[in-house]
């Protein structure tokens, strides 16, 4: 679980560099028009645990509450997403990215996290049974609160793992 305190060494850090994703499908196709947050953090589990909270911020900034259900969903997968490119995607020395795209008509939320780890790419599907180890079930909860989720290389070195998690309207603006 990535729980605890944000030091003054956590700060992400800013994004300028490429989009993270060199695909496009429906939702990126539109990102330059929706509302986006995209940014860089080490691949460390703070890495993962900022990511995650600035994710709930960000959400609550388009409307949806820490307490929705919207905000904890999506919280929930950007924190197996950021831990999988963390654990399975880190590379010495080389961040990790996460992009948030609002579609607000679609009523989705495009979560985006890439990694410099070319080799090492999620499975096409998550396991059919839980495991009985500590872990290993992160991508069966990506799998069952996503409307679908892949992942694509990344030029010139790496992956992005992307899910487009469902959405109710908002309840504050």
């Amino acid at each position: 679980m990535l729980t605890g305190t944000t030091t003054p060494g956590d700060q992400p850090r800013r994004r300028t560099a490429a989009p993270l994703a060199t695909e496009t499908l429906s939702l990126a196709d539109a990102a330059h028009e929706l509302p986006s947050f995209a940014e860089q953090f080490v691949s460390s589990p703070r890495g993962a645990q900022l990511a995650r909270r600035l994710a709930v911020r960000r959400m609550d900034e388009w409307g949806y509450p820490p307490a929705s259900d919207a905000s904890c969903t999506v919280a929930l997968v950007v924190g197996e997403l950021a831990a999988n490119a963390v654990r399975h995607g880190r590379v010495p020395g080389r961040d990790f990215g996460l992009r948030l795209t609002l579609d607000a008509a679609a009523r989705l939320v495009r979560i985006e996290v890439a990694d410099a780890a070319s080799a090492k790419r999620p499975p096409m599907a998550p396991p059919s049974s839980f495991p009985d180890g500590e872990s290993g079930r992160g991508l069966l909860l990506v799998d069952v609160l996503s409307v679908r989720w892949g992942s694509a290389p990344r030029l010139p070195v790496g992956k992005t793992v992307w899910a487009e998690v469902p959405i109710g309207a908002p309840t504050h603006l």
